[in-house]
């Protein structure tokens, strides 16, 4: 795989799992070979049980707007990274993205618009019925997506 600039962003969309971890470490490995930046996505996905808001555990079951929760979330689960890989440059100097809509439309979205090059997502690697009732973020991202994309897995027995 040739990489068509070093300017042009590696988009690594996540959901603050143990899987997005891997995959922006794995990222962040990659960017500092390549010289490439590193843009951090995430989508906010609304739950159809409450349209524009997440409960906020701990708040008397709050319902605060998901956009800014989300924006809050983002913002934690970057500082934790940053603090458990401070040898990444690149993931010290990493960018943050907050999107809203369905979470496979937006990737494609946000990776056009940035003009990335790449983008590196991680996979809960479900397989058999579970894959074929929830389908796979991931895989419908690779399909569709016009650009090269790298899923990082990480299984029970891997440490993020």
């Amino acid at each position: 795989m040739t990489m068509k600039n070093n300017n042009q962003p590696i988009l690594v969309p996540v959901d603050f799992s143990s899987h997005s971890e891997t995959a922006l470490v794995c990222a962040a490995e990659l960017t500092e070979t390549l010289g490439n930046p590193l843009i951090i996505l995430h989508v906010v996905h609304d739950p159809g049980e409450a349209p524009g808001y997440y409960a906020v555990k701990g708040r008397d079951q709050q319902l605060q707007r998901m956009e800014d929760v989300a924006a809050e979330m983002l913002d934690e689960f970057f500082l934790h990274m940053k603090k458990q890989h401070p040898g990444l440059p690149t993931l010290q100097q990493a960018t943050t993205m907050l999107v809203v809509g369905l979470p496979v439309n937006r990737i494609l979205e946000a990776a056009e618009k940035i003009h990335a090059c790449m983008i590196i997502m991680g996979s809960q690697g479900r397989t058999g019925l579970a894959h074929a009732m929830l389908g796979s973020k991931a895989e419908q991202v690779v399909h569709l997506a016009p650009l090269p994309v790298m899923i990082v897995k990480y299984g029970k027995d891997d440490q993020p």
